[in-house]
């Protein structure tokens, strides 16, 4: 009798080769040749940028409400579309600059239009639409079922602390396990704001170099100073939150019982 448990495991999957997993380097170097045969890296100079921050500036100041209300419909429009807005983030925090030397407008903007689009999300999940986004969100039901139902409250607070599905996943799946609305919507506004705010807070430091007077390419001392100044803190809160999924996983995360 042939014994069949030699092939019950399948065969492990090859690793793609080195070079192929290097493709963000292509895709980046691919853009910067676009850029400079195309003449564009002339328009991106400091003194280009500062007259384009410095109109938006001027806007703000005129009608702070009206463009802070913008933004925000602007990002809850993408998060209910399901567009990655990472770099709406990091434009929010530039946008609306530091105040208190932190990215204050910028990281609150995004959190409310993050909440609100995400919200859209979930009660849209409830409908007849709810079957199309049951397509996106299926694969990972299974998988999520167990720990949301038992403790659902601190398992969506998790879900948005340590993204370990996508942010459209993490949108759709609660309301599709049966979630109360009201948890969602708290879990969703306090969990995103570590993220949101290290992002918004790179876009607020890059934003206070194009801003700072004595950050110039003819000034190099002034430039290296505006830089180590705004943006040192922005690289520390990153690496902070980045340090959150492996502080969870460490000490948080249950490990499963040995056979």
């Amino acid at each position: 009798m042939t014994d069949l448990s030699l092939n019950s495991n399948p065969a492990p999957k090859k690793k793609p080769h080195i070079l192929v997993q290097l493709w963000p380097i292509y895709v980046i170097l691919g853009g910067l040749a676009l850029v400079i045969s195309q003449g564009w890296h002339e328009y991106l100079t400091l003194e280009s940028m500062r007259q384009n921050i410095g109109f938006l500036d001027g806007q703000i100041a005129k009608n702070f409400a009206l463009v802070f209300v913008l933004y925000m419909a602007i990002y809850a429009a993408c998060t209910a579309f399901m567009v990655p807005a990472s770099f709406l983030t990091i434009a929010g925090g530039a946008l609306f600059g530091l105040t208190f030397g932190i990215p204050l407008f910028g990281a609150l903007g995004t959190v409310i239009g993050a909440t609100v689009g995400a919200s859209i999300l979930f009660v849209a999940a409830k409908t007849s639409i709810g079957e199309a986004l049951r397509g996106i969100a299926g694969p990972f039901i299974s998988k999520m079922e167990a720990e949301f139902n038992a403790s659902p409250l601190s398992y969506m607070f998790v879900l948005r602390l340590v993204p370990a599905v996508p942010f459209a996943v993490a949108n759709i799946a609660p309301s599709l396990l049966g979630a109360k609305f009201r948890d969602y919507v708290l879990t969703t506004f306090f969990g995103i704001m570590p993220g949101t705010l290290a992002y918004s807070w790179i876009g607020g430091s890059i934003g206070a170099v194009i801003r700072d007077p004595n950050a110039s390419t003819d000034n190099i001392n002034g430039l290296i100073g505006s830089l180590a100044g705004n943006v040192a803190p922005a690289l520390i809160a990153l690496f902070v939150v980045a340090l959150i999924p492996v502080i969870y996983k460490r000490f948080f995360q249950k490990k499963p019982k040995a056979a």
